[in-house]
């Protein structure tokens, strides 16, 4: 089988996963899909983070599309880098979706103002802020180890930056605007992606 195949479906498969059954289960739990689309005034740093979100997303899926079709040349992949990008991108799919339903009903994908929702912090989000964002990038990561061409790291800068901008600049102010103190002391505890670092002051 082919290398770009089997990145297509795990790509699939990950969007499968992490949209279409966590949104199905959320709509059967709240009656809401979660989703609150592309939001923020044009060149906003929330629209910034959303359209470029949108845009890692559509390079993923075109990356391994353009390795079939020629587009684009993929740098030979031995049997172990093969067997790791592609076990690591299983990993990050199951972790992702496990970080997801841990929110329960808090779940969403971008933030309205007038929102409120509980804060969430036992679980993933006791080892991290940002679980769900965290296991994405690595398989967004995973991904890019399986299929090392020029769209598949861009899908992984444009994510990256996507999920900064979303984070740092939109839903940590949100939510210190909401949780108050209790966000800001969680937050001094917890590591924004990482255990350890990107902590909050007090």
């Amino acid at each position: 089988m082919h290398l770009e195949v089997v990145a297509l479906l795990l790509i699939l498969g990950f969007y499968a996963v992490a949209f279409g059954l966590r949104t199905y289960r959320h709509v059967r739990a709240t009656g809401s899909t979660g989703f609150h689309g592309l939001s923020g005034r044009t060149g906003s740093a929330e629209w910034w983070g959303g359209a470029l979100f949108v845009v890692g997303v559509l390079l993923s899926l075109m990356a391994p599309i353009a390795g079939l079709l020629g587009w684009v040349a993929t740098p030979d992949v031995g049997p172990g880098q093969f067997i790791l990008g592609g076990a690591a991108a299983l990993v990050g799919i199951a972790a992702t979706y496990a970080a997801q339903t841990s929110m329960g009903c808090s779940w969403r994908i971008g933030v309205r103002g007038d929102e409120r929702t509980e804060l969430v912090t036992a679980g993933p989000f006791a080892v991290v802020r940002n679980p769900i964002f965290s296991c994405m990038l690595f398989t967004a990561a995973a991904l890019a180890v399986l299929l090392p061409n020029p769209l598949a790291l861009a899908s992984l800068v444009c994510l990256l930056v996507a999920v900064e901008l979303q984070v740092r600049l939109v839903e940590e102010p949100h939510l210190l605007r909401v949780h108050g103190g209790k966000y800001r002391a969680y937050a001094a505890r917890v590591g924004r992606f990482v255990p350890g670092l990107g902590l909050l002051s007090r």
